[in-house]
């Protein structure tokens, strides 16, 4: 009987594809669970050792088994496994929908359920299958559906990860085919246009993942460096440290799984730390596994925006980022979050790059983000402190509660009329108390005036 709790969050591990490619062994599958856990990203969550293509013989067995190339795994693919498990962690393979894998070994295609009784045997627990060769005639969601059915019914409980690049509308299938992961993109390369790209593809697609089925964006190339010995995944050039942490950032809000690229027997000190982030994790891995929403900054739609992400404690996680290629603010106004400051609720704010409280704020918050970068935050609604007396001296209906106006002359018509809304109630309201309907008519008209000026002082 299956694990009811099989994959109800984003798996996390690591796999041999983005830096190996075909170049795989038993030596590096065992090196890398050892790295897993003397780095201690087996503690921070990461728990799968993925084999990906390469691994078989070019032909089946007699009985129309896989079989592993003797020379890469000389003693047997249970053997890996079982020194896999011997660590604390899970064991995962590859295997394709179609006649043969995209690399040219044999895929799964009509042998679904001996396949599957072959992993079981294994002990497998993770299954990544592509969707290469793939008979004209054949329906994607059948074939996933097959793999799927011959899981379940194979002995023991299997991840299944289907790889489908986005295809045949995937999203909207794939939740009722069984499957616990489903990759909605082609293939990841180490640079930023490729992060960049791969993300804003998933935008519109957010509300299809969740709790045991995940929208997969493709594994992390966190820390590779250029070192892949693909020439697609990138081997000249790459991405900086820092546009690394803003992909694993991206990656960890928007709930994709966490699978490690990089040789992680050989990562810098800047790399551990940017997979071991446990804020980060912590987001990633919240047990509702809620998508997040997307706030554009006005003036910049295409580059700067906000991700905020709904947590399981009430709480909200909120990622600034900046695509663009220079220095840019980013205002976020909670009002676009249903928090209204009329309810005197504010947010605290968490860094989780920091580690540090950054305080309580009201009405928004304001950031400045360098190009490439992220700013990832935890934030709490809290109550903030009583009004503050309307002072009569005050030299605009529109600053009675606050010192400084929360707009620029480039601020939005909407926004400058929201907030003079809020003074002019405000105000009328303070008058009422003072018994003072001259002012309260006076103050009020004098506000709503200034959603119609070309600009704030």
């Amino acid at each position: 009987m299956q694990n009811k709790y099989l994959a109800m969050t984003p798996p996390m591990g690591w796999n041999s594809w983005n830096t190996f490619t075909w170049n795989i062994n038993e030596d590096l599958v065992c090196g890398a669970a050892d790295a897993l856990c003397a780095s201690g990203l087996k503690d921070k969550g990461y728990e799968y050792v993925v084999i990906d293509d390469c691994w078989s013989l070019k032909q089946r067995d007699e009985n129309g088994r896989l079989v592993p190339d003797p020379e890469k795994f000389p003693h047997g693919m249970k053997a890996v496994a079982d020194y896999v498990h011997s660590k604390g962690l899970k064991f995962g393979m590859y295997s394709c929908c179609g006649t043969h894998t995209c690399a040219g070994y044999p895929g799964s295609f009509e042998h679904e359920f001996v396949d599957a009784e072959t992993f079981a045997s294994w002990g497998v627990d993770y299954l990544k299958y592509d969707n290469c060769y793939k008979p004209k005639h054949m329906d994607g969601e059948v074939l996933y559906k097959r793999m799927s059915l011959a899981l379940r019914n194979c002995g023991r409980d299997i991840v299944l990860s289907a790889c489908n690049w986005g295809n045949e509308d995937v999203h909207s299938w794939i939740r009722s085919s069984g499957a616990q992961l489903f990759r909605s993109t082609g293939d990841i390369q180490d640079n930023w246009e490729s992060v960049k790209n791969l993300f804003l593809s998933q935008l519109d697609k957010t509300a299809f993942s969740g709790p045991y089925c995940h929208n997969d964006i493709d594994m992390l190339i966190v820390g590779m460096h250029g070192s892949s010995n693909n020439e697609f995944i990138g081997n000249i050039g790459s991405c900086s440290d820092l546009e690394y942490r803003s992909h694993f950032a991206l990656w960890a809000v928007m709930g994709s799984p966490l699978m490690i690229g990089c040789d992680v027997r050989n990562m810098t000190d800047v790399t551990l730390e940017t997979l071991g982030n446990e804020d980060l994790i912590r987001i990633n891995q919240d047990i509702e596994c809620r998508a997040p929403y997307c706030i554009r900054q006005w003036n910049n739609p295409e580059n700067v925006m906000a991700l905020v992400k709904p947590l399981s404690d009430g709480s909200l996680a909120i990622c600034f980022v900046n695509f663009g290629d220079k220095k840019s603010e980013m205002s976020l106004q909670f009002w676009d979050m249903g928090i209204s400051y009329a309810e005197n609720i504010g947010l605290s704010f968490y860094n989780c790059y920091t580690k540090q409280d950054e305080g309580k704020f009201a009405e928004r918050y304001v950031a400045q983000v360098e190009p490439h970068d992220t700013m990832v935050f935890i934030a709490k609604p809290v109550k903030l402190k009583e009004w503050q007396t309307i002072k009569p001296a005050a030299p605009a209906a529109h600053r009675s509660t606050m010192t400084t106006s929360p707009f620029t002359a480039s601020s939005s018509t909407a926004a400058r009329r929201t907030f003079c809304a809020y003074s002019a109630l405000r105000i009328i309201s303070s008058a009422r108390k003072r018994k003072s309907k001259s002012a309260s008519a006076i103050t009020a008209k004098a506000a709503c005036a200034r959603c119609s000026a070309d600009s704030i002082p």
